[in-house]
């Protein structure tokens, strides 16, 4: 192109070049993913990964309260402080950050979500929500896997999502010694992310 006072040649070369420079920096970063887009989470454990496909189609309310609790980075430092060898591990209470706590754990983050319950069955690698024994609509921020089928909690806990990678991980959570189902050492959830489907999940 060429514009009065200007060198047609200079012209050709120097406005390609300046949009080089502009675009670079769009196509290096790409958007990371909103909690809305979001559909599965990443659990960085010290036993290593677990991946959760969330289900919002069976049980948004909880979907959407594990989703925020993870964006805040409320999940980081707590343990799985309930576990049955072979049959679930628990984790997401808050208390279980702070080790002078323990007489507490798994009491903290529950009582405000209602129950939604489906008619999915409690298989190998359920992600269900906690509550408190007195009452269906009590969940909040503490879940469990399933390792093995557990028909018995269908209409009495909540699903919300299903571990697509990781499954192993879980079992081996599972064999940490225990007293009364509280492990004797800590088994951390370091982080949990969030990201859109994975292609291989």
């Amino acid at each position: 192109m060429w514009a009065p006072g200007g060198s047609p040649m200079k012209r050709t070369h120097v406005f390609p070049l300046l949009a080089l420079l502009v675009a670079a920096p769009a196509r290096a970063q790409a958007p990371a993913p909103t909690a809305a887009a979001a559909t599965e989470a990443v659990l960085e454990t010290d036993a290593g990964l677990i991946v959760i496909r969330l289900l919002p189609e069976l049980a948004p309310a909880h979907v959407n309260v594990f989703k925020k609790t993870a964006q805040a980075g409320n999940y980081n430092g707590t343990i799985f402080h309930r576990i049955i060898r072979g049959g679930i591990i628990q984790g997401g209470d808050p208390n279980t950050k702070d080790p002078a706590k323990a007489a507490r754990y798994g009491q903290g983050g529950l009582g405000f979500l209602k129950a939604e319950f489906s008619e999915r069955p409690f298989v190998r690698g359920t992600v269900g929500a906690a509550r408190l024994p007195s009452s269906r609509d009590s969940g909040g921020t503490q879940f469990f896997i399933c390792l093995r089928d557990q028909p018995g909690l269908k209409g009495q806990y909540t699903i919300f999502g299903e571990v697509v990678s990781g499954i192993e991980v879980a079992d081996q959570i599972s064999t940490t010694p225990v007293e009364d189902d509280k492990p004797r050492e800590r088994v951390e959830i370091k982080k949990v992310t969030l990201r859109e489907k994975s292609p291989s999940s």
